[in-house]
């Protein structure tokens, strides 16, 4: 479908067909993007944590998201924390960036395995108020229905 806007038949028609190759293009292209981020973004560190009835947690980008496996080594989301001055600069730093840019504190999310010992758990309760962290969280399973 063409369009003539001046008298007579010209080779500098208008066209008024909708060229969608460029966004087909676009799509394809954040299409690839998501489907090689997400799995980045979902990868944890394997814990079994404990089984309890609780509601669920609603989990911001802003906080932070701890592990403890059963040896209690200490993760801050998949990467291993190797000292815990490390792991308390660390939310120092998290608590620093939120006040800088206007938001509130970020919370504490603790997914432990239910095999560590509770002083693994304790210490970094411990770094994480000394840090100025007001609210805290622990991951656990919900119980199954049925």
């Amino acid at each position: 479908m063409a369009v003539s806007v001046g008298p007579g038949d010209s080779d500098d028609d208008v066209s008024a067909t909708i060229n969608v190759t460029p966004l087909v293009d676009v799509m394809l292209v954040m299409l690839i993007i998501f489907l090689l981020t997400i799995p980045v973004v979902l990868t944890q560190i394997p814990v079994n944590v404990p089984v309890v009835n609780d509601k669920p947690t609603q989990t911001k980008p802003i906080d932070i998201r701890l592990a403890i496996d059963a040896n209690g080594k200490i993760y801050w989301g998949v990467q291993p924390v190797q000292t815990t001055q490390e792991l308390s600069n660390r939310i120092a730093d998290a608590v620093k960036e939120s006040i800088a840019e206007g938001r509130p504190l970020p919370e504490l999310h603790i997914r432990a395995d239910k095999d560590t010992m509770f002083q693994n758990v304790g210490k970094v309760i411990f770094i994480a108020q000394e840090n100025a962290i007001q609210k805290m969280a622990f991951i656990v399973q919900p119980v199954p229905k049925g």
